[in-house]
């Protein structure tokens, strides 16, 4: 494919400031046609032709160099490029590509012109719509190239941005890249602050805004080749993405702390905007400004002010025996200002009634006009006047009847409801009438009967404050004494649940008492069944016992008669044989047998063994074997069995050895 670049436009992926380069079509100065299919797709093994040199350096494309029937890879794409130029899209043997192209808007109908090289955002593209694919172009600098990955692949994998990201990762770069480079080729994306290179091929770049780290974001996936070399080390396949930096983060926390200060100031205010307004400090009790206050009380426009302080220092107590005239004159002079407020009560009361009469006879002159609407509409509604009307006209005075009776009826009750009320106060004032009368009777009394009050006042006052005297010295005393009554209802208390724990536990006690007892029957009546069955067993052992004496006796007896008949020295020497069988150590079949295996165990042990090892071995055979029997045969059988003790101190132990071939030999 053949991307064809026009020195001087915008759309350049380039600011052409910074590129000396200049690219030119069909100029004796040469013209720069940049064939690159293997940086777009196709079979790197094949070479690539040569466009023609000049011998001043330049490239001269010509058609003779270049087959008229050349195939295009993308011919989309160059009809996009060429529509992007403000060009017809022509192929390289001059026939139109697409027919539907509209020369006076200079763009095709069917492909909309895509330029993501805009003036004034460097290489970053505006948005997108997410239908419409953007097609990135070979960037040129002036120590390398960049060539854009094949528009089929998937776009590179990112990771999920930090926040206040201002540096990216930047991998796949050339062995024989430089800072220079790196330099060159990111700064058209903004400000670079720092480059952090290292040897393997990557580095992290810090821009000074955020936003730059989108248009840096454009480049990854594009592969850069360090001048015209085609060597490895100088190509690389750019990976950029985001990289989470410290600075970045401190920056932005500091930014969101900022932020946060703002939010709060700004809250704070507007509460102060919208909060009322903090009433005055009120001064603290002396006596000069007990004389202000005191003026300021005989004066009606400053009196709410000396009440509200007066109202203050008396909940704040500072009433005492020293300061309790200074209060009293105060109060009286508050006293003082009631008959203002009533005369101030009665004018507003007699400007109110005379705005009533006024209200009531413009309620009424309003009632007599609505009275004569009404009369209107009934005489129209009359069948003289209403077969003259239309159907339209009839129903719009109809509707305008029933409302102006609707209001007529509330301004009739309204009217009627202020009579009633004026007709209760009337009755009102009769009944009060002969008070007045006293009143007015007993005026010249008035006088000496205020004096008396003050009077009577002044002394109520200073019994109501020795009253309290007393009553606050009754309520500490009582206070001690509830004290003291409440610690012994506590302490009673806490008696109380101690017992109560004691008698639980006591409980417990018994029941556990109980079981044990039961426990200890049942274990004595284990023990008597234990104790009968051993001694059947006895009974049992004695009986067999008695069997095998009494089968040895008659075996005796026959021995006896079958060697009658043999002679007299043959008697002789069978009679010591029997001594010696009834006088053996051996009593029953059973210690035969267990000598037997006694002996062969021993045999097999020529060390010696213990009393418990032997036995274990020997409650495998029969579980009914116990040591003490065993230990009692061996002692007896002294020339088969022999005892020696073996070890040091704590380590001393008693074993077992077999010594039947020896006591062979001595006997």
């Amino acid at each position: 494919m053949f991307l064809v670049q026009y020195a001087g436009l915008n759309h350049l992926s380039f600011d052409p400031a910074s590129n000396n380069k200049s690219v030119q079509f069909g100029s004796a100065a040469g013209p720069q046609v940049l064939e690159s299919p293997a940086e777009n797709g196709s079979d790197p093994g094949k070479k690539r032709k040569r466009a023609n040199v000049t011998p001043d350096g330049g490239r001269k494309l010509s058609l003779d160099s270049i087959p008229m029937g050349l195939p295009m890879s993308d011919p989309t794409a160059w009809a996009t490029a060429m529509n992007n130029l403000g060009m017809a899209p022509m192929g390289m043997t001059g026939q139109p590509l697409l027919p539907d192209f509209d020369p006076a808007l200079g763009m095709m109908t069917g492909i909309p012109p895509i330029n993501p090289m805009m003036p004034g955002l460097g290489i970053v593209p505006p948005p997108i719509p997410p239908d419409m694919p953007a097609v990135k172009e070979i960037i040129h600098c002036k120590s390398c190239t960049l060539f854009p990955p094949n528009p089929h692949l998937p776009p590179p994998a990112t990771r999920e941005r930090p926040p206040g990201c201002k540096t990216v990762f930047v991998g796949g770069l050339p062995e024989n890249g430089t800072e220079q480079i790196i330099m060159e080729v990111f700064e058209q994306c903004g400000e670079v602050i720092a480059i952090r290179k290292s040897k393997k091929n990557f580095c992290h770049i810090r821009f000074a805004e955020e936003f730059m780290v989108d248009k840096a974001l454009y480049l990854s996936g594009y592969r850069i080749r360090l001048g015209s070399s085609t060597d490895k080390k100088d190509t690389g396949r750019l990976h950029v993405d985001f990289a989470q930096a410290r600075d970045d983060l401190y920056e932005w926390e500091c930014k969101q702390r900022m932020l946060a200060r703002e939010e709060r100031h700004r809250r704070r205010l507007e509460e102060e905007r919208f909060r009322p307004p903090s009433p005055p400090p009120v001064v603290h009790y002396s006596d000069h400004e007990c004389s202000v206050v005191a003026e300021k009380l005989k004066d009606d426009t400053k009196f709410l002010e000396a009440i509200q302080t007066l109202l203050t220092w008396i909940e704040r107590g500072e009433v005492n025996r020293r300061t309790a005239n200074n209060f009293y004159s105060m109060i009286q002079s508050a006293n003082s200002h009631i008959r203002r407020l009533v005369n101030e009560k009665a004018a507003h009361e007699k400007e109110m009634e005379e705005a009533k009469e006024k209200f009531k006879l413009a309620l009424s002159g309003i009632l007599v006009q609505f009275e004569q609407i009404v009369a209107v509409y009934h005489s129209a509604s009359k069948q003289k006047a209403w077969d003259h009307f239309t159907k339209a006209q009839r129903k719009n005075i109809s509707v305008w009847c029933k409302q102006a009776e609707e209001i007529r009826n509330i301004h009739n009750d309204e009217l009627m409801g202020i009579r009633r009320e004026e007709e209760m106060e009337m009755s009102d004032e009769e009944i009060e009438d002969p008070s007045e009368m006293k009143e007015t009777e007993e005026s010249a009394l008035v006088s000496q009967v205020e004096a008396l009050k003050e009077e009577n006042d002044s002394l109520r006052w200073q019994l109501d404050a020795y009253r309290n005297e007393v009553e606050l010295l009754k309520q500490e005393q009582g206070k001690a004494s509830r004290d003291e009554d409440t610690t012994k209802e506590q302490q009673m208390k806490l008696l109380q649940q101690a017992l109560q724990g004691m008698q639980k536990h006591l409980l417990k006690v018994q029941d556990e008492y109980k079981k044990r007892e039961a426990e200890l029957e049942k274990v004595r009546e284990d023990k008597l069944k234990i104790e009968t069955l051993l001694e059947n067993l006895k009974e049992q052992q004695s009986i067999a016992d008695e069997e095998d004496k009494e089968r040895d006796a008659t075996d005796c007896q026959g021995n006896e008669s079958s060697t009658s008949r043999v002679c007299a020295c043959s008697q002789e020497k069978e009679c010591p044989v029997e001594k010696s069988l009834s006088n053996s150590p051996v009593k029953s079949e059973r210690e035969v047998l267990l000598v037997g295996i006694i002996s062969t165990f021993l045999h097999v042990h020529p060390f010696g063994a213990s009393i418990e090892y032997i036995c274990s071995y020997l409650q495998r055979l029969d579980s009914k074997i116990c040591t003490a029997e065993v230990e009692v045969l061996m002692t007896r059988l002294q020339n088969t069995f022999r005892q020696e003790l073996s070890g040091v101190g704590a380590s001393l132990e008693k074993r077992w050895k077999f010594c039947g071939f020896d006591g062979l030999k001595m006997t």
